[in-house]
């Protein structure tokens, strides 16, 4: 009778919605057990009875912020994207479903520990709840999240998904059964997904205490800024992807960590040796044929009208999808792009207390795409250089396809830590990437190239890492704000290298060279320049405006075992470069200045632009509304702070990438932090977090971190529980 009672308590909506009784219920119960404090930034802290109702509170309070980039991160995760963007985004559906596959994140969550199936479950519980309490918000497709989405993405990173080398329209040549010979185009990777991670040891530091420095550069608007805490140990700040449970990038009272993009060989592709037989397909290994798995998957897509599907007969060898055909072979891909021991590992490091506990969080060895800058309380500082590397015999060549038929070229388990890229507390006193190689990480107390296999730290050195040596190596005794005022310093050494040679290029030209009198303005102002950015500066507009219309392989950061790293590259280019390859990209420069805004003699805070207006994911922008002027610019030329910009169908450039959520941490007997986020916490253009740190970002001037609830409590805007 009571079950019935029950039943007749809640609407009919309810059930219309996809939830049950039982389960509203229990989502009310956990709620209960949740407080959310919102501060004068509008950022959510999070105080729960478990460390399940704690993951309860972050995610209903992510819903809050930002639902439609939580609901979008798992659309993509499951390959239902088509099912939103359409026909566009059958190929990108197709790659996920290869590399992830849903019945193995059924199946984890199904052993699950308790521990990791309670979190679990918190997770699509408070999704749940939020789309209950607002039925006003119409999700793009996900109605009920499951408990088992949060093992389809295991990693913090923009850049989780790894194919190796292998392309999107490679995939989609295979798939679509077009094997003809094409020759293989290796892309640029950007700095899109870079970032910088300094620490400082108490030798270094005004206070005696260390510091950590947090500075991800990502797409704006990628991470929202949050603290979670729960009476089972867990008190976490720092940024949180959207739609993931732990956080990402940031400290606990203990110790912190900032994960840097690296270039480590953990996707391997394979050549395929096919045979077709009257029994069907068959690949070769080690001299026997074994039957090619074929698998079925059916993409859904929306044509504008109606839902329609197109189904693809995928194929799998023991490595691996097969995701390509170069050179008549079938290429295979070997990866762990989907890891329960990730997202453990990412759990459990965020409640380390201690050097100790943080190295057996490492211990794990899951952590596929990132390097960990790391600082502590005890005064620790720490590096390592990737974590999740498979053991391979050095013979092979990683960075380039290699035979899928023989065992030799078989995984051989994981290095264990101690066999990694590290370094422990060096005498210097800091440690910096910048994604860069792991062997100027401490200046001259770095590990040695040498004794580490060259698929393990394939990095080279780009302009941010040669910044950050030559600043950390000045004699210093750092505070927080030295230290921000260190991650926002001006200077670009790609561009000391570069309009060097502009000049030079400038003086060889023949008098007679009409070159000489249309440049002759632009070059004085590029000679007198002392190549740092600034709001003011035309040179920096010229020079912004003028470098990507070089050659386009001074752009390449990650690179491979052997080929010539960004700085190198780039040096070499300048000194070989013929003078109508610097010069002519310089007249192209004015000519398009010119024809936007009338006049090339233009500062470059007139140029780029911070304006957020919408919220959307594909946010618009536009020339006649409000915008804010930035003076730094993209990290491609050695700028540590990152803001990447460029013209969206307008004459001014606007960012969409660079630094996001950063943060400087001192450790001691109490956490200080000072922190900025791009725009703000909200992703709602009706609230007033929505650009309320806009300004001070574009400044580089930092809130303070409220990490103590008595602090919390002083700055509170609104205390409630999730759905009250």
């Amino acid at each position: 009778m009571k079950s019935l009672l029950l039943l007749f308590l809640f609407p009919l909506s309810v059930f219309a919605q996809g939830f049950t009784a039982a389960e509203i219920a229990a989502y009310q119960a956990q709620a209960k057990r949740v407080t959310i404090i919102r501060d004068n930034w509008g950022i959510a802290h999070v105080y729960g009875k478990s460390d399940a109702d704690a993951v309860f509170g972050l995610l209903y309070a992510q819903c809050e912020d930002d639902f439609k980039r939580v609901e979008l991160n798992y659309i993509e995760k499951l390959g239902r994207l088509a099912e939103v963007n359409g026909e566009r985004s059958i190929f990108n559906d197709l790659q996920i479903r290869l590399l992830i596959d849903t019945a193995e994140a059924m199946a984890d969550y199904r052993k699950a520990q308790p521990w990791l199936k309670k979190l679990l479950d918190a997770h699509a519980a408070a999704i749940n709840y939020y789309l209950f309490k607002n039925p006003k918000v119409k999700p793009a497709l996900l109605t009920k999240f499951k408990p088992w989405y949060s093992l389809l993405w295991t990693d913090g990173s923009i850049g989780a998904i790894n194919t190796a080398d292998l392309t999107l329209a490679e995939l989609k040549k295979f798939y679509s059964g077009d094997y003809s010979k094409t020759v293989y185009q290796p892309i640029i990777k950007d700095q899109h997904s870079g970032s910088n991670g300094f620490a400082f040891a108490p030798s270094l530091t005004e206070s005696g205490n260390a510091i950590l420095y947090i500075n991800p550069h990502t797409t704006f608007y990628f991470r929202p800024e949050i603290q979670m805490q729960s009476e089972e140990g867990l008190n976490a700040y720092g940024a949180v992807t959207w739609g993931q449970f732990f956080i990402y990038q940031g400290f606990n009272e203990f110790c912190g960590w900032m994960h840097t993009s690296n270039n480590i060989d953990i996707a391997d592709m394979y050549a395929e040796k096919i045979t077709k037989t009257n029994k069907g397909l068959f690949y070769e290994y080690d001299k026997k044929l074994l039957p090619v798995v074929l698998k079925k998957i059916n993409i859904k897509y929306f044509d504008g009208k109606t839902l329609k599907t197109k189904t693809f007969t995928t194929y799998f060898t023991n490595n691996g999808p097969v995701m390509a055909i170069r050179d008549g072979k079938w290429i295979s891909l070997k990866s762990k792009n989907r890891n329960t021991t990730s997202l453990v590992q990412s759990w459990v490091r965020t409640k380390s207390k201690s050097f100790e506990d943080y190295q057996k969080a490492m211990d794990l060895k899951a952590n596929a795409s990132n390097n960990t800058v790391y600082a502590d309380a005890k005064g620790n500082i720490a590096y390592w250089h990737g974590n999740f590397i498979p053991i391979r015999d050095t013979k092979y060549n990683w960075a380039e396809v290699v035979d899928g038929s023989i065992s030799a070229t078989a995984w051989k388990g994981l290095h264990p830590v101690k066999e990694t890229v590290h370094v422990y507390n060096p005498v210097n006193g800091w440690l910096q990437n910048c994604n860069s190689t792991p062997f100027s990480a401490a200046g001259k107390n770095s590990p040695i190239k040498a004794n580490y296999p060259s698929y393990m730290a394939p990095d080279g050195e780009n302009f941010r890492g040669v910044a950050a040596v030559k600043l950390l190596s000045r004699p210093m005794k750092y505070t927080l704000d030295k230290v921000i005022a260190t991650g926002y310093d001006s200077f670009m050494p790609g561009f000391e290298v570069l309009v060097t040679a502009a000049l030079k290029a400038y003086a060889q030209l023949p008098q007679s060279d009409p070159m000489i009198e249309e440049l002759k303005e632009p070059i004085a102002i590029l000679k007198e320049w002392d190549f740092r950015s600034g709001e003011a500066s035309i040179a920096t507009t010229l020079a912004m405006e003028w470098a990507p219309r070089l050659n386009s392989a001074i752009r390449r950061v990650y690179i491979n075992s052997g080929e010539k790293d960004q700085v190198q590259g780039t040096t070499e280019f300048a000194a070989s470069a013929r003078p109508n390859e610097l010069l002519e990209p310089l007249k192209a420069t004015l000519a398009d200045l010119k024809k936007r805004f009338g006049n090339w003699k233009i500062a470059w805070g007139e140029v780029n632009r911070y304006q957020r207006l919408t919220g959307a994911i594909k946010e618009k922008y536009d020339d006649n509304a409000p915008s804010i002027p930035v003076g730094f610019g993209s990290a491609m030329w050695g700028q540590l702070g990152s803001f990447i910009s460029t013209p969206f169908s307008t004459n001014k450039r606007y960012g969409y990438s660079g630094n996001s959520f950063v943060c400087a941490v001192e450790f001691g007997s109490r956490i200080k932090a000072k922190s900025i986020l791009a725009g703000g916490n909200s992703g709602d253009p009706a609230s007033k977090h929505f650009n309320d740190q806009a300004l001070m970002y574009t400044k580089g001037q930092f809130k303070d971190v409220l990490f103590y609830k008595e602090d919390v409590v002083k700055h509170a805007e609104r205390t409630y529980q999730p759905g009250m």
